[in-house]
């Protein structure tokens, strides 16, 4: 059961083109997708409302669930993509799962064979239900046109509020096809769903006794400050208490790189200061993130010595991986607000200096010589992602691969605004940056959108640069290429003593892929070549693909390996 409002006029139609309708009660403006034979109702009615709703056809339905969560990741509304059925949705689910774990909000609707025909193993048939019930937020198989108005409702309601994340609305062929008395009821309560705890005053008052006595209280921010819109919040609350504060790989671009209580990245290859004194804190207070592995490393080992406190609006989150002393239940928007009013205004200046005095040490064995590599040294991932910051002043929306490249971009790119930073996080799938990156700059047309991208993954998505030229969109695609998977290949040469067991890379002619899709290109391979590159591919007119041809054994430090605590953290 559910309560709803806004309800609108009734009138007849079929169930596609009640999808339809749907979609513009919800304001969806722009949608992703790939047509097919159990989606093609749908398609139809699409066709009539062209100028109302933006459909970009990818070029591969993983490409348009990525780009639909680009462009949600990069506005904060919700993404939308259509897929037909049997491979057409099953294609959908990497990028389920990857919204999933990333509390990415997104609707899939996908069509389904007739109902008379379910479970006969037709052809395009597939139980795609059942297959991504473990990836959604909420799911729904539709076999009549009456039940499409309050499902897509309902849909857009459970992705968009509490934790964001992927709903998936299956819709059977004859549903498209059957009539319907249409009217829409924009959903505002589902039972038994409660998608924002209301907090607990005695919870913060407890939060900030602790804060206020802590000798070397640490912040750890993550996505949720930014899914809530807590910007202006979450800076209050650190400054005023004076709390040193790293970020999670999603929470980055939440507080601008050079932020004078900014001490850097978390995790695996985060930084050596917000690593290492994790364990010497005394209070841990953790803000909208979640306890991965990649940032805990050992979790046994993990701020044993700390009080913990958790602001998080999803309660499975709280204890899962890290015990919190302190639970703040509740929208960090609020929350932090409520937090920041029983704060004394403090400073901990020799604390914070001890992290300065990290970085410095990390700026001497690792950072000089990635970002101004010496002599004859190879062109380095890191001076390539210093030039584009320079030339890009900090401005840009930078979407990340995954592998050594988004490390480098996330440590070294200096974010100057909110919103700036789209990757995969949680499950960490190749291929998500160029369609991501697409999806972002519709989404975000006045803002300049650069893919930085590997040559392993860029290769798993490079149909969408068909996207890209057939939609003009202008998106920059940074290819730093190492002739490697160097993320494995790093491994491989650490803990499995360089045996490079089907990393390298044989590639093609990116030069001649890109023109052949009528996208300006360029390749560098000098150091003396390189600004002057980057300058033309920030200030081009239109897509552009730069290459650059970077060290094929260089490495990613600091690093945690696995199994590791955070104060194991290694410079080389």
């Amino acid at each position: 059961m559910s309560k709803t409002a806004t309800e609108s006029k009734t009138r007849t139609m079929t169930g596609a083109e009640a999808v339809v309708q749907c979609l513009l009660e919800e304001q969806v403006d722009v949608m992703f997708g790939y047509p097919g034979g159990a989606i093609m109702p749908v398609y139809d009615a699409l066709y009539d409302y062209r100028e109302e709703i933006h459909h970009v056809l990818c070029r591969h339905e993983q490409g348009a669930i990525h780009a639909a969560q680009g462009y949600a990741r990069a506005t904060g509304k919700v993404g939308v993509c259509l897929a037909t059925s049997g491979p057409g949705a099953a294609n959908l689910i990497t990028g389920i799962a990857d919204a999933q774990i990333d509390s990415t909000p997104v609707v899939c609707i996908t069509g389904q064979v007739a109902s008379h025909l379910l479970g006969t193993d037709a052809f395009q048939e597939t139980d795609v239900v059942g297959i991504s019930m473990p990836v959604t937020k909420w799911n729904i198989q539709i076999t009549s046109a009456h039940e499409i108005p309050a499902a897509l409702s309902k849909a857009f309601f459970i992705a968009r509020s509490g934790r964001p994340g992927p709903v998936l609305v299956d819709i059977t062929k004859d549903a498209q096809f059957g009539k319907l008395d249409f009217s829409y009821q924009r959903c505002e309560l589902v039972r038994s769903y409660v998608p924002t705890p209301q907090p607990n005053m005695e919870e913060i008052k407890r939060a900030a006794e602790l804060i206020n006595q802590a000798k070397r209280p640490y912040v750890l921010m993550g996505q949720g400050v930014i899914l809530a819109e807590a910007e202006d919040e979450f800076r209050n609350f650190v400054e005023k208490a004076g709390l040193p504060t790293a970020w999670t790989i999603l929470g980055l671009s939440g507080l601008p790189t050079d932020h004078p209580l900014n001490v850097g990245m978390l995790g695996m290859h985060g930084g050596y200061g917000p690593n290492l004194l994790t364990n010497e804190c005394d209070v841990l207070i953790a803000v909208g993130m979640r306890f991965d592995d990649r940032v805990t490393g050992d979790v046994k080992r993990y701020a044993t010595q700390a009080k913990v406190i958790h602001l998080e609006i999803d309660p499975a989150e709280i204890n899962k991986n890290i015990k919190a002393d302190v639970p703040v239940l509740g929208d960090c928007k609020e929350t932090l607000k409520l937090l920041t009013e029983q704060l004394e205004a403090r400073e901990h200046p020799e604390w914070l200096q001890r992290f300065r005095d990290c970085q410095e040490e990390e700026d001497r064995e690792v950072v000089q010589g990635e970002l101004y590599p010496e002599g004859d040294k190879v062109l380095s991932m890191g001076e390539v992602i210093r030039w584009v910051s320079e030339k890009s002043n900090g401005e840009a929306i930078i979407v990340t691969d995954v592998g050594q490249h988004q490390m480098v971009a996330q440590r070294y790119y200096r974010y100057a605004r909110w919103r700036s930073n789209i990757t995969s996080g949680g499950l960490g799938t190749m291929g998500f940056a160029l369609p991501a990156a697409m999806g972002a700059k519709i989404g975000a047309p006045d803002r300049q959108v650069i893919a930085v991208i590997g040559d392993g993954g860029f290769q798993m998505t490079i149909q969408e640069l068909g996207t890209v030229f057939q939609s003009k969109i202008d998106v920059k695609i940074l290819l730093l290429n190492n002739e490697f998977l160097g993320m494995v290949r790093q491994w491989q040469e650490l803990f499995f003593d360089k045996r490079y067991s089907f990393t390298e890379m044989v590639n093609p002619d990116f030069q001649t892929i890109a023109r052949g899709y009528h996208i300006e290109a360029e390749k560098v391979t000098k150091r003396e070549e390189l600004e002057a590159a980057v300058e033309r591919f920030v200030n081009h007119d239109g897509s552009y693909l730069l290459e650059v041809l970077v060290g094929k054994e260089n490495n990613v430090f600091p690093m945690v390996p696995t199994g590791a605590s955070v104060s194991e953290v290694r410079l080389k």
